[in-house]
């Protein structure tokens, strides 16, 4: 008899959680390292060690949850996701991989079953990256794309650093992350796009994922009042920024699978009747192929240049502060995954992942893989996100199917 997970209880779990940073509209603001972020933590602490798990904290705020196997000098399976969400964020994105996770202990204690290697879940530090950029902090510090001194140095908007708010919730005490030592990584997340709901697939056997660069660009003008200063005579950084955010539209929509978003703006002083001083805008360019990412990358610098030499009286200053390459995930947990939902009865498909999740740095260092589950019309990151509890089930089920193979229990 095929073991499954317990339904009911996953969604339970899911639902108990999304209460913590409820908000109006149905979604979760628990954004990293602020007190409702904790208080998520302390939840799934508890859910853990009701499980007798040993829960430990290193010292980027990454979570790990042990389930001890029999020998206990192997690394350890590692599966999960992050608890942290957007401000107006959901109640799956990120979440629902710890606790489907959690889920799968749960399962392997109820039935007896104590693999040979270890297997812990883990609820990576900042993976949203909402309060403090870089995103996928935790796991960039594990995989060495930061060093820990630099993720301690970032500071949200009112200049907390994150090194701070770690020491003030007690969670910079633990080992380096760099000395972790995994064994294998798998990670259950939502889609965040439509591309399963429209082909009506329940499972996304993800292959990979696609390369990003991330931008924080400045252009510097003039502060002046709006009334009585003559169009002519203005240095108004806007003039620059609507050409940019053309540019960035522009190359985004010049390829197939390609794409350029401005996600933030921020005029200052931002008064009505004020020319602004200066501008502050995040660029995001993303393509599945590396070599067309770099293409992009230069064609969005020589569009700056172009600005620059229109507009001598402005000060455009532009920073790469994320670049993700492209993924490619480990073949034996790709068919594992696939294996699971074919063995399983439910429909799948091959995907690539469109977004940035903390199986792309983990990958950076051991073998690693994704399962993608639907998402109803494809949001995410808004408070409308949703899952039906059936598909939550389903990619819980996949993955745990792929953990009994990995770990030869099945």
């Amino acid at each position: 008899m095929t073991i499954q997970i317990n339904a009911d209880r996953l969604w339970a779990s899911l639902m108990e959680m999304a209460q913590i940073g409820g908000t109006e509209k149905g979604g979760c603001n628990r954004q990293a390292l602020t007190d409702t972020d904790f208080a998520g933590r302390m939840l799934f602490r508890q859910w853990c060690e009701d499980l007798d798990l040993k829960v430990t904290v290193d010292a980027a705020g990454n979570m790990f949850a042990r389930y001890e196997g029999t020998d206990t000098s192997l690394p350890p399976l590692v599966i999960g996701s992050h608890l942290d969400t957007q401000a107006t964020g959901g109640k799956f994105d990120g979440v629902l991989g710890v606790l489907a996770a959690l889920e799968v202990i749960r399962v392997l204690h109820e039935n007896g079953l104590t693999p040979q290697r270890p297997v812990e879940v883990v609820s990576w530090m900042n993976e949203e990256g909402a309060r403090f950029t870089p995103p996928m902090m935790g796991s960039g510090v594990y995989a060495g794309v930061f060093t820990l001194d630099e993720a301690r140095g970032r500071t949200d908007d009112d200049g907390v650093t994150v090194g701070e708010e770690l020491d003030r919730l007690g969670l910079s005490v633990g080992p380096a992350p760099m000395d972790k030592e995994i064994y294998k990584y798998l990670e259950l997340h939502i889609e965040q796009g439509p591309v399963l709901e429209a082909e009506d697939k329940v499972i996304g056997v993800v292959t990979g994922a696609q390369a990003m660069r991330w931008y924080e660009v400045t252009v510097h003008g003039q502060e002046a009042h709006a009334g009585p200063t003559p169009m002519a005579l203005r240095k108004d950084p806007m003039k620059a920024v609507t050409q940019i955010i053309d540019q960035v539209l522009e190359i985004g929509a010049s390829r197939p699978d390609s794409c350029g978003t401005v996600g933030r703006l921020q005029a200052s002083p931002g008064s009505v009747n004020v020319i602004p001083a200066n501008v502050y805008m995040s660029v995001d360019l993303r393509n599945p192929n590396e070599e067309t990412l770099t293409q992009m990358d230069q064609e969005f610098r020589a569009a700056l240049e172009d600005i620059r030499a229109a507009l001598p009286h402005l000060d455009i200053v532009c920073d790469q502060i994320w670049h993700s390459p492209c993924v490619v995930f480990d073949p034996a947990l790709i068919n594992s995954v696939r294996d699971s939902a074919q063995a399983r009865g439910y429909s799948h498909r091959d995907i690539v992942s469109g977004a940035g999740h903390d199986a792309l740095y983990v990958a950076r260092r051991v073998p690693t893989s994704m399962i993608f589950i639907p998402c109803r019309d494809g949001i995410s990151h808004n408070e409308a996100e949703h899952s039906e509890p059936e598909h939550c089930a389903a990619g819980a089920d996949v993955l745990l199917g792929a953990i009994l193979d990995t770990l030869g229990l099945n």
